[in-house]
């Protein structure tokens, strides 16, 4: 599994969001969750980088995944 940072932006209404965070747990990766709901600079900045407003959005280092795509999950943090 990779050692690079794992950060989550999302919004607690969304389900999506909560599927990913299971995921991430469920296969042992350690992440910080943004709730960009409440934090309107984060929410700015994560916009800022991606280019997207849609959450779920997942940071392995510098790579970005909007919305739960597994398959580039997995890749990225190398599992399975």
């Amino acid at each position: 599994m990779t050692d690079k940072k794992v950060t989550v932006f999302s919004t607690p209404t969304c389900p999506w969001c909560v599927k990913v965070k299971d995921y991430l747990k469920k296969n042992g990766v350690p992440f910080r969750d943004v709730d960009v709901s409440q934090d309107y600079k984060a929410a700015q900045d994560m916009i800022r980088k991606s280019g997207q407003q849609g959450v779920p959005q997942i940071w392995v280092g510098s790579s970005a995944v909007v919305g739960f795509d597994k398959t580039k999950l997995d890749s990225l943090l190398e599992l399975k």
